[in-house]
């Protein structure tokens, strides 16, 4: 495709040592990653939006990242970009032996379940456990959903969501016990046991975590931001109003 090849050869040009651009030269793989961070989430945040104008520009600052890299790497001699391509080709492929292959699979489920366990034969020469490799500096939800996933792969899952509520309620009574005997270690043992039985809770409900407590918090934030402009709108200061009164601004701006 013209335009990825036009995007690998001004990348190549931005590097050069003596025409090139003396931020692009400097860069290297450890000094990219806040950047890479940051479009990564501005990609998130275009497709929680449903901005796909901005989506769209996302994906390429996300793109320029990739090539970036590959071409630091083709650079110190590691590998090519087209050594990037063909790996990807290669798993899409081997991973999904559904389409590829005579593999028979009955829904999604079937292929998630299927892709981690061929992505653990893949992976068995640097990986002891089925779920090793997630990455640690993901978000706790994140990390915590695909725990469980691939703990699932291996059938160590519950079929129905009934178990799951049940398991809440466990953890639940487990956390009042440790509250009223005000042990502090083990409260907050129960409380990321609680955390720990609402993601799966999510997962099994096929709903992501991360973005269901980002939805209500955004509408906490507006709902807070309407109390506050309540007592500004009345000249009043919201630091003197008593905990009754916000509550019940909020209870209204509920209503409305």
């Amino acid at each position: 495709m013209k335009e990825f090849d036009k995007l690998i050869e001004i990348m190549a040009k931005l590097r050069e040592p003596e025409n090139g651009c003396p931020w692009d030269r400097k860069q290297t793989h450890t000094s990219l990653v806040p950047n890479f961070i940051e479009e990564l989430y501005e990609v998130i945040e275009a497709i929680e939006n449903e901005n796909f104008e901005h989506l769209s520009e996302e994906l390429g600052d996300l793109l320029l990242h990739i090539v970036f890299q590959s071409r630091l790497a083709e650079e110190e001699n590691h590998f090519k970009i087209n050594d990037v391509l063909d790996k990807i080709n290669q798993k899409l492929i081997n991973r999904h032996p559904h389409v590829f292959g005579n593999a028979v699979v009955k829904d999604s489920i079937d292929v998630k379940m299927n892709w981690e366990r061929i992505k653990q034969q893949e992976k068995k020469h640097v990986r002891e456990s089925v779920i090793d490799g997630v990455p640690k500096g993901m978000p706790a939800l994140i990390i915590a959903h695909r725990v469980q996933e691939k703990a699932a792969s291996v059938g160590f899952d519950w079929k129905d969501i009934e178990p799951v509520f049940e398991k809440m309620k466990e953890e639940f009574q487990e956390f009042e016990e440790a509250f009223k005997k005000q042990d502090v270690e083990n409260i907050e043992e129960e409380l990321g046991d609680i955390l720990f039985t609402m993601v799966n809770l999510t997962r099994k409900l096929n709903i992501d975590g991360e973005s269901a407590l980002k939805k209500s918090t955004k509408k906490f934030e507006k709902r807070f931001k309407k109390i506050e402009q309540y007592h500004r709108d009345r000249k009043e200061n919201i630091y003197d109003s008593s905990l009754e009164k916000l509550d019940e601004i909020w209870n209204q701006v509920k209503k409305d």
